[in-house]
């Protein structure tokens, strides 16, 4: 199968003074997450992405294109536009201050056990999680039946979004996702194949990437890790 790179997008005006911006439109890169967004695509540059995926809200198209721009010339040639890739529906939590909605009962239930999370007006947190691992997989497979199994190929979507679907790759159940972390225009690499999928980055913001691709094996013990 291709490798699947996971991208969030950059820093926003609502990242930025503490907005949840959910689906909000207009919600665009600020001067830090357009520079953030550039560094993601100097780590991509030496790979001839076989596509870019992307949520259709600004702040990942944006993000989408700063890495398209610098892209091979027999990398991507468009950004794909992936609704199920979209931010998780906050509902009536939409455009809210976060720390309003700390104070919130339901603000618990979002930190401790997700998988009871409904937001009023919204989408509850497992419907999230089973869009966006389902296009992810959905577009994996299409792509490498297309390109073949050594291709590699970015998806750019939001922070609980991809934090949901890196539950999934790592067999974690869906009430511990708080546990991990995914920043504004960082990386994650995931590739689907063989009995599990194999999980090679988890929120990384530095660091070459020219040894994706390569399928990794089987080990015992750890491995020898991939060829440089």
């Amino acid at each position: 199968m291709a490798t699947l790179v996971l991208v969030r997008h950059g820093r926003t005006t609502a990242n930025a003074t503490g907005v949840l911006a959910g689906r909000t439109p207009g919600v665009e890169l600020d001067e830090t997450g357009t520079q953030q967004a550039g560094a993601a695509g100097r780590r991509l540059a030496g790979l001839a992405l076989a596509e870019i995926v992307s949520s259709p809200l600004e702040r990942c198209r944006q993000s989408a294109t700063a890495l398209l721009a610098q892209q091979p010339s027999a990398g991507a040639q468009r950004v794909l536009v992936e609704d199920d890739l979209s931010e998780c529906d906050y509902g009536e939590w939409q455009g809210r201050a976060l720390s309003e909605l700390a104070q919130e009962p339901l603000w618990a239930t979002v930190q401790t056990q997700p998988t009871a999370a409904v937001f009023p007006g919204g989408e509850s947190m497992p419907a999230m999680q089973a869009r966006g691992v389902a296009a992810v997989r959905r577009h994996d497979a299409r792509i490498t039946q297309a390109s073949g199994p050594h291709a590699v190929w970015a998806a750019v979507s939001h922070g609980d979004v991809i934090k949901a679907i890196l539950a999934d790759a790592l067999g974690m159940h869906l009430d511990s996702f708080q546990r991990l972390d995914v920043h504004p225009a960082s990386i994650s690499i995931v590739h689907y194949g063989g009995p599990r999928p194999a999980v090679l980055g988890v929120n990384t913001l530095e660091g070459e990437l020219g040894w994706l691709g390569r399928t990794p094996g089987e080990t015992v013990g750890g491995g020898a890790g991939a060829a440089r």
